[in-house]
This record gives C-alpha cells, sequence and structure tokens, in this order.
C-alpha cells in the first residue's frame, strides 16, 4: 500500500512533537509504579474528569463555560455520582495519556475506540456513531466522490483514531487506481478547518457527527462527502485496570437512555440520536 508522506503543521510543530513525544515516554497504568485509583479512593477524594477544550459538539468552551453533549452529560453525572466531579479542560493530545497513567480517572470525550487504544484503556458503552467522512470546501468542483480525493493533502488531527485509520481510505483510493496524498496533521480540527478553508488542504476527515455540525454552521463555506471508513464508535475511556469505576459509568449511561434524556441530548447536539447503540463494541481496527 501506498505510505503517506505525513506532514505536522508547522504553526504548531513544536507544540505538537513535543506531546507526541511525551505521548511516547508514557508507560501503561500497571507498570512503573502508576495505576489507577480503585473506588473507595475515588470517593474520598472525588473523581477527575478530563475533557477536551474545543471538540465541537461534544465539548468546547463558549462565552468561559464548558458546554456541548458530554458536559451536559457531566452535569448531570455531579447529580448522580455520591461524590464530587473534578473537571479538568485540555488539549486531545494530553487526554489518554493522562487516563492510562493515572492522572485523571476517565476522558469524558468522544474518545473513538480501537484495538490499539484498547491495550492500555477501557471503555464504557459508546456514546454516539462515529463513522469517517470527508469535508471538503463547497465550491471546490475538483471532488465529488472518493475517487476524486487521489493524491489530494488531507487534514486530520494528530494522535487521533482518524490518522490511525487512513489506511482504509487508502485502500478505496488504490480499487480504484488512486493513492492517499500528503498527509498534515493538526493539534486541533478548528485549524484544520481554517487551512481547508484557505485551501492549503484539500479535505479533511473527522467523524459525521462533527462534520456535520460544522458544514450546519458553515453551510456557504463546508460540504460533507462521503464515508472514508467502516463503522465506528466513540466512548468515554478509562485506564485498563478501572473496571469497577467502568462499571459505575456504563450505569449512568443507562440510566440517561432509560429516562429519555441521553436521545435527548444526542438530538440537541447532533441533530439525531442514536437508539441502536451496541452495548460493547470490540473494534477490527
Amino acid at each position: 500500500m501506498h505510505k503517506p508522506s505525513i506532514v505536522p503543521h508547522n504553526s504548531f510543530m513544536r507544540r505538537l512533537l513535543l506531546a507526541l513525544l511525551a505521548a511516547c515516554l508514557v508507560v501503561p497504568a500497571w507498570g512503573g509504579g502508576a495505576r489507577a485509583a480503585s473506588m473507595d479512593e475515588i470517593k474520598k477524594r472525588g473523581l477527575i474528569v478530563a475533557t477536551e477544550d474545543d471538540f465541537r459538539p461534544f465539548e468546547f468552551v463558549k462565552d468561559g463555560k464548558p458546554t456541548g453533549f458530554d458536559n451536559e452529560l457531566i452535569e448531570d453525572l455531579r447529580k448522580y455520582a455520591p461524590f464530587e466531579i473534578k473537571q479538568e479542560i485540555l488539549p486531545w493530545t494530553g487526554i489518554l495519556a493522562g487516563v492510562s497513567t493515572g492522572k485523571y480517572d476517565v476522558a469524558i470525550t468522544a474518545a473513538i475506540i480501537t484495538k490499539e487504544r484498547k491495550q492500555s484503556l477501557d471503555f464504557t458503552s459508546p456514546i454516539a456513531d462515529a463513522t469517517h467522512y470527508y469535508v471538503k470546501r463547497k465550491d471546490d468542483k475538483s471532488i465529488s466522490s472518493i475517487k476524486d480525493l487521489n493524491g489530494k493533502t488531507v487534514g486530520v488531527q494528530a494522535g487521533s483514531a482518524l490518522l490511525a485509520r487512513l489506511p482504509e481510505l487508502g485502500t478505496m483510493l488504490e480499487k480504484q487506481g488512486g493513492k492517499l496524498g500528503k498527509v498534515v496533521e493538526y493539534t486541533s480540527y478548528p485549524e484544520a478547518y481554517q487551512d481547508l478553508a484557505l485551501g492549503r488542504v484539500d479535505y479533511v476527515v473527522n467523524t459525521v457527527i462533527n462534520l456535520k455540525t460544522l458544514a450546519a454552521e458553515k453551510p456557504a463555506v463546508f460540504e460533507v462527502g462521503q464515508p472514508v471508513s467502516g463503522r465506528s464508535f466513540p466512548a468515554w475511556a478509562v485506564a485498563k485496570d478501572s473496571q469497577d469505576l467502568k462499571e459505575f459509568l456504563n450505569g449512568f449511561i443507562a440510566k440517561e437512555k432509560e429516562s429519555g434524556r441521553f436521545a435527548e441530548l444526542q438530538k440537541k447536539w447532533f441533530g439525531e440520536s442514536f437508539p441502536d447503540l451496541p452495548v460493547k463494541f470490540e473494534p477490527e481496527f
């Protein structure tokens, strides 16, 4: 298979390389003395939750306050949990590494479930659909289908499952006589979308929910294309040895679904609900 060239976004190169280096040095929660907190410890000192700073519509900050699908669920969790909820808001690149080493108890964000991540993390029940799609500039008439992505430059978030699954798109293109073009990595999606609008990349790959939100907010600028991956699901992530915490969070999610609150928030933030989400998902990739 053609191996794409990967270029970090220059404006963030130093920060990105440092984050990736830190991720490479991370040891799993069961090694090097690091471990996840037990439920007894969490009950005493509170649950430390990590959320992303700018990942619409799941989590983002508006007028100085955290909002979005996951942040509304955190407010419900504060009422449900018999202990304090302490929230840390930070860039994506530090979240999963922080959970795997016990710095944070749970990543309440749309972390896509992958085989690689399941080696050091565990996941709650899926919270939405995360099939990967591409988005292009609305006025770019050179792209109307998957085959038109041949050799074009794609933007994607660094350290994401979307980056890891780009070979699926490469396979789709090879079957049509094409190949994956240059890949540009970004620390966050707003920068990727900005470069797409400016013509610095030809398309961006993200989950269908995020891209539909983007296109709804800026319909004159962006247009969502076709899926570029198999089915995928996001969930909240905990350390591998945090089974009691995972069961507690799954109990909360089940309660929100039974009450109708989960579907209500999905419709509010995603424009649709997902009543047929699996309770457990085993990824192929």
